[in-house]
């Protein structure tokens, strides 16, 4: 399976994040039975842009850090898009992570 494959796989995965919560790229690798290409779903995020029913806002880093923000326009867009449904993030970082992690595996 090519990148275009696995992207799809990533986005498929990405659009049943309830609103409100959060998953992880590492969480999304591991689902799809690539632990350890955390990144490579980072870079399908990155490629889902175009797509306005990936919700690429709520997949974050494994500490619940915003570090795919810079991808996003404008320079606070991902923080906001998570603050608009309730999840509080100060410092790039979401808090109250542990609650509102979704966890592919044990949610699919």
């Amino acid at each position: 399976m090519g990148n275009d494959g696995f992207f799809k796989r990533v986005h498929e995965v990405a659009k049943l994040v309830p609103y409100g919560r959060v998953t992880s790229y590492g969480a999304i690798a591991k689902y799809l039975g690539a632990a350890g290409s955390a990144r490579m779903v980072g870079w399908a995020m990155n490629a889902s842009h175009n797509d306005r029913d990936v919700p690429a806002h709520r997949v974050v880093n494994r500490k619940g850090l915003l570090t795919g923000k810079h991808h996003f326009e404008g320079t606070n867009l991902m923080q906001q898009l998570l603050e608009s449904e309730g999840v509080e993030v100060v410092d790039n970082q979401v808090q109250n992570f542990d609650k509102l992690f979704w966890d592919p595996m044990k949610e699919l």
